[in-house]
């Protein structure tokens, strides 16, 4: 049987083709023109060229496919066109839903995020939890909300959907990087002097791949299950971090406000030149609150066990010093701490 994944190209997405094909399946994978293959070209692969925007080329991917991982999404905290990321995220879930259908696919998990349930509440958020698209913070979440009601929508009329909600990965092959890894890399180049009060959920990236596997296996249709880690405020994450590399972790705590201010100069200043701002004001309007969530459902249901993040922010940041993402001046620092 031959699988189709969406975003194979990307940090996630990689993991899951690689993790395919170690399992010994046949693997297609559908590539935009634009995208680079570097995360997955040491695999064999099928490729198909094509857009999700485009729906011949979603036919063309889903021929003779029975079950399809679409992982690929847009995801940016910030875009010069935000209609972008809607017409990536809801407009491309929908076609390919719709090809789907067309193909007779016996098994769809789509990927979601976290962030559709991490919300404010007396308690941590589970998959249960019931988040408006109000309460969605910026063009990512709220596209991200929209298409995987698309998903459920597709469930409830007779898709074999199951949708896979990753918290936020970390580990080696983040070439482009992402938010995520973009705040790691900052952090070993001594880029980041304070931080905010604020969580998340990390979870290894090896390990979040491998729980798709476990939702195509275990998990039923129309159900959602949060694959993550350790709930962490990005304080701990960054003494991680210190402790693993033995750079200084940041002492400074910014507020909010002073953070929003800056995000919002530093977009002004980034507009003018025509650049993507180092500090997105969507980051720092969901740095707010701490997006910490209950993950037991996957562990009890699927099986599922994420190992410690801390191992998976090694595995990260040794990705990151091989690939030349670290300046020299700070490689040698984390060189001597090592020694």
């Amino acid at each position: 049987m031959t699988t189709l994944v969406t975003g194979a190209p990307g940090f996630l997405g990689s993991h899951v083709a690689r993790q395919l094909v170690a399992r010994g399946e046949t693997v297609r994978v559908l590539l935009r023109p634009s995208s680079q293959n570097r995360a997955i070209a040491d695999l064999p692969l099928e490729y198909v060229t094509g857009d999700l925007r485009d729906t011949a080329s979603l036919d063309r991917a889903l021929k003779d496919i029975k079950r399809v991982y679409h992982v690929a999404a847009d995801y940016r905290l910030w875009a010069k066109h935000s209609q972008d990321i809607y017409d990536s995220n809801v407009g491309g879930t929908k076609n390919i839903l719709a090809a789907a259908k067309r193909a007779g696919v016996e098994q769809f998990i789509y990927t979601s995020t976290v962030a559709t349930i991490a919300v404010d509440r007396p308690a941590p958020p589970n998959e249960s939890t019931d988040a408006r698209l109000e309460e969605m913070i910026g063009h990512y979440k709220r596209s991200k909300w929209m298409a995987e009601r698309e998903a459920l929508n597709a469930a409830r009329e007779g898709l074999p959907v199951i949708v896979a909600m990753p918290t936020t990965p970390v580990g080696p092959w983040d070439w482009k990087p992402t938010p995520t890894g973009k705040l790691i890399v900052d952090f070993l180049n001594g880029k980041m002097p304070g931080y905010v009060d604020t969580g998340l959920n990390f979870v290894g990236v090896e390990e979040c791949a491998a729980g798709h596997l476990l939702v195509a296996e275990k998990g039923k249709v129309g159900q959602r299950y949060l694959l993550g880690g350790e709930n962490l405020t990005l304080k701990q994450m960054l003494d991680m971090l210190a402790k693993i590399t033995g750079l200084p972790s940041p002492s400074l705590k910014i507020s909010h406000h002073v953070a929003l201010g800056v995000a919002y100069a530093s977009t002004i200043f980034s507009r003018l030149l025509g650049k993507e701002p180092a500090i997105p004001v969507e980051g720092v309007k969901i740095a707010q609150h701490k997006m910490f969530v209950d993950c037991a459902r996957s562990q009890r249901e699927l099986g599922f066990k994420a190992g410690p993040v801390a191992a998976a922010l090694q595995r990260a940041v040794r990705w990151y010093e091989a690939n030349g993402y670290v300046t020299p001046r700070r490689a040698k620092r984390i060189a001597r701490a090592a020694a």
